[in-house]
């Protein structure tokens, strides 16, 4: 026989814990996997989320439920979220006793009920002492377990949680059953049935339903207990509940056991150990395999039965669940017995009536006495046979004795249900009388109002006529008036656009008349004296450099205000993707590393190789570049310029360049981005166009960017902006 020890899951109130379908438990994982990748710091949010997938998964997959459970106590401790770290205290406690793990179970709940205390969380604090109460159950700790189950119905009553109040209801049922006190139980079970169904809790009554054919069972009144037993099976099929299926295929086997039907008992009992295995449920596991191991006893397949009846012991054994113990050893007896192999039955029978001895349940203890008489006279000791044999009537006697009282109280405590069934049926009879004498009454009324609304309809039939009249007029005029805006604006626009193109116009003039002359003068220059032999061959070797450094800044420029240029214009398309920043300052690096050597400049790339932005590539290329040939014009010998990149948030880095050099004052910061300026000549005297700044401003703005510049005079400049964050892995960036 076995009770329903896991539906209290379904009441779990703590963070809105409730049973949810599977796209939903799919949504929460998908959730949870988001905002894991986005955030750095875990947040309640997150947690809550992790304990209700940690609930959901319990009926189907206990595993996930402690795997969901600890990742959310981890992310709780690093925030000290107390609620956080209790509730998943709780999920992996029941978790671990459910896997037989009791001694970790009762670790995390006292934990829990630590914190819970601390925070003043009682419905925490409730459902921690019910689980407590239950795992106790198992251990056949009765005492301990009803003091928790009370304190969890104390605290119920406080907040008036009908559902909870059911389900501890029923727990404590579940005590007294296992004390072998029928009576009492069916009276707890009868106070939680009455709650279930007034509120029509279909998981609920079938749990309780059950609970109740395994204390009629225990009486031998096999029909009564079916009928019980098939009930609840039915409303476990509504519901899907897999765990509440399997324990009634096990309990109708047990009862076919009882008919001696053994190969319908082995039909119902094949399907309850698939759904134990599983769902990893040790209890079940073991409490089946015994069932089997009997059935096959009893059809002479002693062998198969042995290894059943081992397996039982075993996980019994392991995880220290009492009555599943006492139960496999006067299994084992019960089979050796048979096969009159008396000497190992004496083994079984006697360590299965010690341990029967603890328990307070008269059907074991009298089963114990049986089977070790039989062993007792079989080795052919009468005398200890015959004690054993008065100890087994007196056991008997006595449990004959309670079950006379015990069918008595039951068939009472029936028609005490019935009668209260009959009560709140009369009381729905009597609140659909009422309901169906206000529908009539609010019919009248409607009656009266829709007479009423038929009149005024008819006088805004009329009205309306002559309103849409009038708004056809109205809207024939709009429509007139949008058209002229439209022409208006359209007209504004291409003012706007032609003013732009004209202010382009000029400031390429500009540049090309005043910055673009001077190395092509200089260029000319050089040119006639080698053309007329003016200059020796000596003088021209020391000209060159100077002309390499003019046609280098040049080239360099005519690139930068070649594609400042395409980006002004109306079809530029930013092509913005994700790229390694690394990449391009490695690249910009390498380009100007011999130049700023040549100066005797240290240049530092301390960019993170996992930087990944999002823009248009070659511009942030070419603000780097402007940044860095910047830089080295103002930096002198034992300078140092150092590249680097950081978040700034979840959405942005900074990219800043970084010098030892001259350094600006506050009339130069001013200015740098508003115009153009012009440029003071570098350490080195090299000259500048003055534009480059402008340039950077506006490619940075175009990559959804800002630039900024901080400079202290004759300490350093460090220019900074920054980019959007990139999403890809691993990309390889192709300098144009």
């Amino acid at each position: 026989m076995r009770i329903y020890l896991t539906l209290s899951l379904l009441f779990i109130s703590i963070s809105g814990f409730a049973t949810i379908d599977r796209g939903r438990v799919d949504s929460l994982k998908t959730l949870i996997a988001s905002s894991a990748n986005k955030q750095a710091v875990p947040d309640t949010v997150n947690i809550n989320r992790l304990n209700t997938l940690a609930a959901n998964y319990f009926e189907s997959n206990p595993d996930s439920t402690l795997f969901y459970g600890r990742k959310s106590i981890e992310q709780s401790r690093k925030i000290n979220y107390k609620t956080g770290i209790a509730n998943g205290l709780v999920l992996t406690g029941h978790a671990n006793f459910f896997k037989g793990k009791f001694q970790q179970g009762q670790q995390d709940f006292d934990e829990a009920i630590v914190i819970y205390k601390s925070i003043n969380d009682l419905k925490g604090l409730s459902n921690c002492y019910k689980l407590y109460g239950r795992m106790d159950n198992l251990l056949a700790k009765y005492e301990t377990a009803l003091y928790y189950l009370n304190l969890a119905l104390d605290v119920n009553k406080q907040l008036k949680n009908d559902n909870e109040t059911a389900d501890i209801y029923k727990n404590i049922g579940i005590v007294y059953f296992s004390e072998g006190q029928n009576s009492t139980a069916l009276d707890y079970y009868y106070k939680a049935l009455y709650i279930t169904l007034k509120n029509n809790d279909n998981n609920a009554s079938g749990a309780i339903y059950n609970d109740i054919g395994v204390v009629l069972q225990g009486m031998e009144v096999y029909p009564k207990a079916l009928d019980y037993y098939k009930k609840a099976l039915n409303l476990f099929k509504g519901t899907n509940n897999v765990t509440g299926v399997g324990i009634i295929n096990q309990n109708i086997g047990e009862v076919l056991i009882a008919h001696k039907e053994y190969d319908r008992a082995i039909t119902h009992l094949t399907k309850a150990i698939k759904i134990a295995k599983k769902q990893d449920d040790k209890d079940g596991m073991s409490s089946v395999y015994t069932d089997l191991g009997l059935c096959y006893a009893h059809k002479s397949h002693f062998a198969l039965a042995k290894s059943y009846l081992d397996t039982s012991l075993q996980i019994a054994s392991k995880y220290k669940i009492v009555y599943n113990q006492a139960y496999a050893l006067i299994g084992m007896a019960t089979i050796y017995n048979l096969q009159k192999d008396f000497k190992n039955a004496y083994i079984y029978a006697t360590q299965g009536q010690q341990l029967a001895a603890t328990l307070r349940n008269l059907v074991v203890r009298s089963n114990a006495a049986l089977q070790l008489n039989k062993t007792l006279a079989g080795l052919g000791r009468y005398s200890d046979a015959y004690e054993m044999l008065k100890r087994y009537n007196t056991l008997k006697d006595s449990l004959n004795n309670n079950e006379s009282i015990q069918k008595l109280t039951s068939y009472n405590l029936e028609l005490n249900f019935a009668s209260k069934e009959r009560q709140l049926a009369q009381q729905h009879r009597e609140k659909d009388e009422s309901y169906n004498q206000r529908i009539k009454q609010q019919r009248l009324i409607n009656t009266v109002f829709l007479t009423i609304i038929a009149a005024m309809l008819a006088v805004s039939v009329v009205y309306y006529r002559q309103k849409r009249k009038q708004q056809k007029v109205n809207a024939m005029l709009e429509d007139k008036n949008r058209e002229v805006l439209q022409q208006k604006t359209d007209l504004d626009d291409q003012a706007q656009k032609l003013n732009n193109l004209n202010i382009l116009k000029d400031r390429l003039i500009s540049v090309l008349a005043h910055d673009l002359r001077a190395p092509l003068s200089t260029l000319r220059g050089l040119f006639s004296l080698l053309q007329d032999e003016t200059i020796s061959h000596e003088q021209m070797l020391d000209m060159i450099p100077t002309v390499l450094k003019k046609l280098e800044y040049t080239s360099d420029f005519l690139d930068t205000l070649l594609f400042w240029i395409n980006s002004q214009m109306d079809n530029f398309e930013n092509s913005a993707k994700s790229f390694y920043v690394k990449d391009i300052v490695a690249y910009e690096t390498e380009s100007y590393g011999e130049q700023a050597k040549l100066k005797g400049i240290d240049l530092i790339d301390n960019v993170p190789p996992e930087v990944v932005a999002s823009a248009d590539p070659n511009s942030i290329r070419i603000v780097i570049r402007n940044l860095i040939t910047n830089a080295i014009k103002f930096s002198k010998q034992n300078d140092t310029i150092e590249i680097t990149a950081v978040q700034q948030d979840d959405h942005n880095y900074i990219i800043s360049v970084k010098d030892t050099g001259m350094g600006m004052s506050d009339d130069q910061l001013g200015k740098l981005f508003k115009s153009k300026v012009n440029s003071n000549a570098g350490t080195n005297n090299e000259s500048g166009t003055g534009m480059g700044m402008l340039f950077c401003k506006d490619l940075v703005e175009k990559c959804s960017g800002k630039i900024w510049v901080t400079s202290i005079q004759g300490q350093g400049t460090k220019f900074s902006f920054t980019v959007p964050m990139g999403t890809l892995t691993e990309t390889h960036l192709e300098v144009a």
